[in-house]
């Protein structure tokens, strides 16, 4: 027996280990099941390169929990130890390893924003335990050794009676981390953090059926055996090469992800490059349909298949992060905070990498398929739309694939939907106008209007419409858009041709006087224009630069700058000097019956748009019953 004090250059390091990252100690498991991985594919490298005359067979890593004893017990069939390595990497280069870890984390504001917590290793076990024991046999033919320490920087070694090659690690778990010998918690770390690594880990048995013989009669029952449980899958499809995977194997894997996930995916996007960085893995889009807030952090992060964390901010463009699926990369660095990662070269250009094969699969799937992709549309929109306004690369990509709906269900590229409406839609000035709305019940009355005036109505209704729109206008020459409710349908592609009014100038005047005496609400500011007479006498209409800035204002930034997010809605009223009802108020001898024709049309306008609201709302209700007595 030997015993031997570790060097300790960090005062009390086992009590700073004990106190790291407190809410964290479960990283302890992956620690000790990534170091047992790493010793089982070590062994397999030495035995297929001949530096290892030993069978490999098929290890397997197996964790115990022993309530009783208080235990935990990770055991491997890897390389294990001779006692000259146990010296060396366990009090030596493990412990310094861990020792660098702390004295980067000792300022616990600086470790907030750290990813990985990956490196404290071995030395994560005194976490959770209050002593640890190492028993171990080399693959080479050395006695098996023992070591043992109680969380202090004494450790003892004495020879082991152990004979199977490997390393066995018994925590004896500490009073204050005894919910880590519940099951169902190691089963749930073992799920959350190995549930793909490479190597098969058992966790205890299951039973599993033996099938029945062809020939047995219909009420028999199948006999069931004990099997080992092995809790991960050790070569999950974002490992293997596309050519080798079929669409079920990637949905298969998408329900393994997300077994509460109940939809199929709409499609997959397969990510495998070797240089100039390694990337492997699948991304998903989930049916997303308008919500924006749909729930993020679903894509997982992984380093050679060891799980890191699922929010994957700075490594995959924000756009994304609506996506669902897997990376793993060991090119990430890990233990840094997001602010380092988001400079990172080589995270830039993992995060180009993604966004150029997102753009590219998006293509060649318009392409192969459009109407599939027309009816795919309004479940990817809001991820495409994002990219388009936050990724400069990604806009210039989306011009072969982003589609603009019209109200009719008829889906344009941007260079489609120029063609079609240059002709009717060039305004006066050589400005291309593109009509659009946002809903087609609340506009319905301005889409019929512009329809019948042969102009071709986009429906845009993502809640980051105004901003793309925005973005649209400053990226390409000569384009204005317009929703149909901002002016009279006449209005809105402004023409040559002048609609001539039947009121004379001091008729339009005194009309004029008279509404705003009557619509005494400041939100609402009178025009009187010459539209056709069978276009509605009243029309409300709000300005288009105002409101698209409070609605970006509203959906994050945009109109703040020009001081609007707080400012009050603002309305046109537009008034048809050439309908009847407009003639007729202006003939009406009794101001009071003038007036009640005025409010009355203006109540059906504001109803028309939804702003007839509380008492003003019941008094028109109750005034219109009374005209049909």
């Amino acid at each position: 027996m030997s015993t031997g004090k570790i060097n300790v250059a960090v005062e009390n390091i086992f009590p700073l280990i004990k106190k790291f990252l407190y809410s964290d100690h479960e990283i302890f498991l992956r620690e000790l099941v990534s170091n047992a991985t790493d010793a089982t594919l070590k062994l397999k490298h030495l035995t297929n390169i001949g530096e290892a005359s030993v069978e490999y067979g098929n290890p397997i890593i197996e964790v115990k929990v022993d309530k009783e004893e208080k235990t935990i017990r990770i055991i491997d069939q890897g390389l294990g130890m001779t006692e000259e390595e146990v010296q060396k990497y366990i009090n030596e280069v493990a412990f310094s390893g861990a020792e660098e870890f702390l004295d980067k984390y000792k300022d616990s504001a600086k470790d907030s924003g750290i990813i990985g917590h990956f490196g404290l290793g071995f030395y994560s076990a005194f976490m959770v335990a209050r002593k640890v024991e190492i028993i171990t046999k080399s693959f080479k033919d050395e006695p098996a050794v023992r070591w043992e320490c109680d969380g202090s920087p004494e450790f003892t070694l004495t020879p082991a009676d152990k004979t199977e090659r490997g390393t066995e690690i018994v925590l004896h778990v500490a009073e204050d981390s005894e919910e880590f010998l519940e099951e169902n918690r190691i089963s749930q770390l073992l799920n959350k953090y190995n549930k793909f690594m490479p190597v098969p880990i058992k966790f205890g048995t299951t039973e599993e059926a033996i099938p029945l013989p062809e020939d047995a009669p219909e009420d028999a029952e199948a006999e069931t055996k004990t099997v080992d449980n092995i809790i991960n899958n050790p070569n999950p499809a974002w490992t293997k090469q596309p050519t080798d995977l079929e669409e079920k194997d990637y949905n298969s894997f998408y329900r393994e992800l997300y077994p509460m996930q109940f939809e199929e995916p709409l499609f997959h996007i397969h990510l495998n490059v070797d240089y100039p960085f390694n990337l492997t893995g699948i991304l998903y889009f989930p049916r997303l349909g308008q919500d924006m807030n749909i729930q993020k952090d679903k894509i997982q992060l992984y380093q050679n298949q060891v799980y890191v964390t699922d929010n994957v901010e700075g490594i995959v463009p924000e756009f994304l992060t609506m996506l669902r699926g897997v990376i793993d990369s060991p090119d990430i660095p890990l233990n840094v905070s997001r602010s380092y990662l988001q400079a990172d070269g080589a995270v830039k250009k993992i995060s180009s990498y993604i966004t150029r094969k997102v753009a590219d699969k998006l293509k060649s799937l318009f392409n192969e398929d459009r109407a599939d992709f027309e009816k795919k549309w309004n479940d990817i929109k809001v991820v495409i739309e994002y990219g388009m306004l936050s990724e400069d690369k990604f806009f210039e990509k989306a011009d072969a694939f982003a589609l603009y709906p019209t109200v009719d269900n008829t889906y344009y590229t941007f260079a489609e939907l120029q063609e079609k409406i240059k002709d009717t839609q060039t305004d006066k000035d050589g400005k291309l106008i593109v009509l659009y709305a946002s809903n087609k019940d609340s506009q319905h009355q301005y889409i019929e209007a512009a329809k019948a005036k042969g102009y071709e109505v986009l429906l845009l209704d993502s809640p980051i419409v105004s901003h793309l729109l925005q973005k649209l206008e400053t990226s390409k020459d000569n384009i204005s858009f317009v929703r149909v409710d901002g002016d009279n349908v006449e209005s809105l592609i402004k023409k040559d041709e002048e609609q001539i009014s039947k009121l004379s100038d001091e008729e339009k005047e005194s009309l004029k006087t008279l509404l705003e005496e009557t619509i005494a609400d400041k939100s609402y500011t009178v025009k009187l224009e010459a539209i056709d007479s069978s276009a509605a006498p009243f029309m409300i209409t709000q300005p288009e630069f105002m409101r698209r800035m409070k609605e970006m204002q509203a959906t994050g930034g945009g109109g703040g700058m020009f001081g609007m997010g707080n400012m009050p809605d603002m309305y046109n009223v537009i008034v048809n000097t050439n309908s009847d009802l407009v003639n007729e108020i202006l003939a009406t001898k009794t101001k009071e019956k003038q007036e009640r024709l005025i409010t009355q049309s203006m109540d059906l306008a504001r109803l028309s748009q939804g702003l007839l609201k509380g008492e003003a709302l019941t008094n028109f209700v109750k005034r219109s019953y009374e005209m049909i007595k």
